[in-house]
């Protein structure tokens, strides 16, 4: 797993991020069009997607869209806003995480190689919730729910892992943040609610009763199976 691609429309901001990170040996594809990076993500085993969202061609939720539909990956969006609005935005759209411009290629470097131990570090794992209801696949990534499989964002999955994983333990927005986005990430609570949120509309039967995710009023969430 190391095919990285980059949609930027700036040829010097690409052209530096790929240096880099050809420099950690992934495989860099870069396009400049958001057209020619969908061609190419349906033609190569892509496992990670650098897309600035500010594109004349294709809105970026349309692209994600398609991404999505295709094979879920991590999705890393480029910003010139910063502001918590927009930031909301861009993960209601199932982006996994963004960076604001002007940004540091180190630090997308790094964000990247946190990202893909993650993945590392979840294999060979199977977790079954719920008498079999809710079984994690950690080899495959993968979610069934009664029997079918749920569609979710890599970050979804990070943070359903880390709860089944520690069945009845509570955990702050803080220690989330630190054991699936990355403790240099500067997500706030409000992007963690956010997370939550899409995630329980995916394996909840009733929202306003969870089962699988609950709420510990004033410090954070915790795992609600205690099987």
């Amino acid at each position: 797993m190391n095919n990285i691609l980059i949609i930027e429309d700036e040829k010097s901001v690409s052209e530096v991020l790929r240096a880099y990170l050809e420099k950690d040996i992934y495989i860099v594809y870069s396009m400049e069009s958001r057209l020619d990076g969908i061609e190419v993500f349906r033609k190569e085993k892509i496992d990670f997607v650098i897309l600035d969202l500010m594109f004349p061609d294709i809105e970026g939720e349309e692209v994600c869209k398609i991404f999505r539909k295709i094979f879920d990956v991590y999705i890393l969006m480029l910003t010139a806003k910063s502001t918590l609005n927009y930031k909301i935005e861009g993960l209601n759209i199932e982006t996994d995480e963004y960076l604001t411009k002007p940004l540091s290629p180190r630090e997308l470097t790094a964000r990247v190689n946190t990202l893909f131990r993650r993945v590392v570090e979840t294999k060979e794992n199977i977790i079954s919730i719920d008498n079999d209801k809710l079984i994690i696949y950690g080899d495959k990534r993968l979610v069934k729910l009664n029997g079918e499989e749920v569609s979710l964002t890599p970050n979804e999955f990070d943070i359903l892992y880390v709860w089944a994983s520690n069945k009845g333990r509570v955990f702050t927005r803080e220690s989330i943040i630190e054991r699936t986005i990355g403790i240099d990430c500067d997500s706030s609570d409000k992007i963690i609610d956010i997370h939550i949120k899409n995630l329980r509309k995916k394996i909840e039967e009733d929202g306003k009763f969870p089962r699988y995710i609950v709420t510990v009023t004033k410090i954070g969430y915790k795992s609600g199976d205690e099987k």
